[in-house]
């Protein structure tokens, strides 16, 4: 379970002995050598819930990209913007509270830090973030730069904060103990910024002058323990800059922190301001999802209309909009999520989340962050994978990834409705019933996964929770939107390209190789003629529409899917599925809820009937080669089994391969939900079937 450090004085539990930094060795280039045309680089550092992204964001101007540190999956953004004369770009390194290296963010932090990252050179300036109402405890990475003699300059954030609990902080006092220059900020309302950009250029102008701070004399001795040698040089500094400290904040966190951190209450809290997130998402997402969906109806039908009757109008509208529109459309939740994490997390409500949450968590091998995430995927797996990022420790994001598409989205609701009501039209407590089963199915495989893979493929001890309960603040709404932005933008650039190709072929395999109209059809279309000529013009319109549906559904199977429908159809019959239901299986892989209006083609109802009651009726009426009817109650909560253990999303894989950057997890990840989907699907059908539900 976590560990709720005191709140006067929480310290991180460093896994290894502190020891003190070593300066490289290795040959950093000097600034006479660099090229003028060579941006100059600073990084900028600090402890968790500093302020740093706040800090980046309003010295950069919201002008931030972000990719992977070369070589690794940390996550990295920087920016260019001109300060002075001179051209810089800020590196946002990850928050850390040690450059001892513990888990990967470190790593990379100190390597970046000491120029030994391939092709990452080492930064000429470090700006250091440190917050002024916990200053003691932000001193402890401060002892560790400094004594890497780099050109540092301090910004101490959140004075504000400060001195409304009472703390006065001396920065002259501080400049002189560090030995490094000290500017004042409030980073969320940018005073002290354009001070601090002053002081940047200053530094930057003449790095030969600039102050090169050195390692504090109290951590030079070698005798002793550097661990306390630290803790104790950043409470007497601290001290002696800021005095004593009010206690009439810290005694308010407290009594918040009594409710909102306990056991049992806690839960609840946190459910409670969980529900709240994701009723926000599909209340308020469904009517830009609305939006998207029929702007991306007008913008394909006007080009139905346009483009000439063949290959290149199904490609453009079947294929290309299609795939745009159904990428896109999960934007409004992803927005939507991360605005609302980002808000939370900036009140400090996150950390308290994950330590309510890491006792239950735990029992299966996850951290209390991984609550979050899998609460998100109930939504959509898209964010909630990109949610994972708040997992610190690799192995535990990576199986909380794994697992995450496993839980109910929203894009499976079109396909248990459809199941439910084929099942149980007339008795809806039933069908509320199965659908709830099916959810609490999908949680159930989640958390036996999770709880497999800690112990097999990713093993290892969960790292215990040691976390910061930062105080509470009001949110930075400008560095919520921000967020958003990014985590848009990141989704539409990596996961696009990869979703539209997908699509694409899946349109390819669906169409290729072409056939004739079948006899029927023809017959069909030529009596909708003659009905046209004696002006019955209702009459036509049914002829044709049934005339296109035939012909769909002979286009379809006689397509690359429908023949690798009749493929595997010997393999998925054992689960009770036919040909007509692999096509089904395959094309919604675009899109799990693809099914619906897949079955309506290929049993002959057209893609107009997936709402109305003639596709129910037709299902119920389909018979396989035998006779016998195919949607049986066997087979139909077979297909429902599959579809709540298989992965069957594009988008989710192409977001997992973003996120682990191979293609052997993702790959993994549709290989172990294929077979666990097919194994459930087996055991439920052979079962009801030898049941008598047949």
């Amino acid at each position: 379970m976590g560990h709720r450090l005191p709140c006067r004085r929480r310290r991180r539990i460093l896994a290894e002995e502190d020891a003190p930094i070593a300066t490289s060795t290795r040959t950093v280039s000097t600034p006479d050598a660099r090229s003028s045309a060579e941006p100059l680089c600073v990084a900028v550092l600090g402890n968790p819930n500093a302020g740093k992204t706040t800090l980046f964001n309003a010295l950069t101007g919201l002008r931030g990209k972000t990719a992977n540190f070369p070589g690794t999956t940390i996550e990295k953004r920087s920016a260019r913007t001109r300060i002075g004369e001179h051209e810089i770009e800020l590196i946002d390194l990850p928050g850390l509270y040690s450059l001892v290296s513990t888990n990967p963010e470190e790593e990379v932090a100190r390597a970046t830090l000491m120029g030994e990252l391939a092709g990452q050179k080492r930064p000429e300036l470090v700006l250091l973030l440190l917050d002024a109402t916990h200053l003691e405890r932000n001193l402890y990475l401060a002892s560790q730069v400094l004594e890497l003699g780099q050109p540092t300059l301090i910004a101490l954030n959140m004075v504000d904060l400060a001195h409304r609990e009472g703390i006065d902080v001396d920065v002259e006092q501080l400049s002189e103990e560090l030995g490094c220059p000290v500017v004042p900020v409030v980073a969320r309302s940018g005073r002290g910024i354009g001070r601090l950009r002053e002081t940047i250029r200053e530094l930057v102008s003449d790095l030969d002058r600039a102050p090169r701070p050195t390692a504090p004399e109290a951590l030079c001795g070698c005798t002793g323990c550097p661990f306390k040698a630290r803790y104790d040089w950043a409470e007497q500094v601290g001290q002696r800059c800021s005095g004593r400290r009010s206690l009439t904040s810290g005694e308010q966190t407290d009594r918040i922190d009594r409710v909102l951190t306990h056991p049992f209450v806690g839960v609840l809290a946190f459910f409670g301001v969980m529900f709240a997130v994701f009723s926000m998402i599909f209340w308020i997402a469904q009517y830009p999802m609305g939006w998207i969906e029929r702007g991306f109806a007008i913008v394909g039908g006007t080009l139905n209309s346009w483009l000439p009757v063949g290959d290149l109008r199904s490609l453009v509208v079947d294929g290309v909009i299609a795939g745009v529109g159904g990428l896109l459309v999960f934007l409004p939740q992803i927005c939507i999520l991360f605005f609302f994490l980002s808000l939370l997390e900036d009140t400090g409500y996150m950390a308290r989340a994950a330590f309510v949450m890491d006792r239950l968590m735990r029992r299966v091998g996850l951290p209390g962050k991984a609550f979050v995430p899998m609460l998100s995927a109930h939504a959509c797996a898209v964010p909630g994978i990109m949610a994972s990022r708040i997992i610190d420790d690799r192995r535990d994001r990576l199986v909380t990834i794994l697992v995450l598409p496993l839980l109910t989205c929203s894009a499976r609701i079109p396909v248990y409705a459809m199941l439910t009501a084929l099942l149980f039209p007339q008795r809806p407590a039933v069908a509320a019933t199965l659908f709830t089963g099916a959810y609490a199915l999908g949680i159930a495989a989640a958390l036996s996964m999770a709880f497999v893979f800690k112990r097999s493929l990713l093993p290892g001890p969960t790292r215990p929770l040691v976390i910061e309960l930062p105080g509470y603040k009001l949110p930075s709404l400008r560095t919520a939107l921000y967020v958003t932005y990014e985590r848009a933008s990141v989704f539409i650039r990596n996961a696009g390209s990869i979703i539209l190709v997908m699509s694409i072929a899946l349109w390819a395999l669906a169409t290729y190789p072409k056939s004739p109209a079948p006899a029927e059809a023809t017959a069909l279309l030529a009596q909708a003629r003659e009905a046209t000529v004696a002006g019955r013009g209702q009459l036509a319109a049914d002829l044709e529409t049934r005339a296109a549906a035939i012909s769909d559904q002979h286009r379809l199977s006689q397509s690359i899917a429908g023949r690798v429908g009749r493929f595997i159809e010997p393999a998925i019959r054992p689960l009770g599925f036919d040909w007509q239901i692999g096509v089904g299986i395959l094309s919604s892989f675009a899109a799990r809820e693809v099914i619906v209006s897949t079955l309506a083609i290929v049993y002959g109802v057209g893609e107009s009937g997936t709402e109305s009651p003639s596709l129910y009726a037709t299902l119920r009426a389909a018979t396989r080669s035998d006779g016998t009817p195919v949607f049986t109650t066997a087979t139909s909560i077979s297909l429902l089994v599959f579809y709540v253990l298989a992965m069957q999303c594009v988008a989710t894989l192409a977001v997992t391969k973003r996120e682990t950057t191979r293609w052997r997890w993702p790959l993994f990840q549709l290989g172990y939900m294929t077979v666990l989907a097919y194994i459930g699907s087996l055991i439920v059908f052979q079962t009801l079937n030898a049941a008598g539900y047949s």
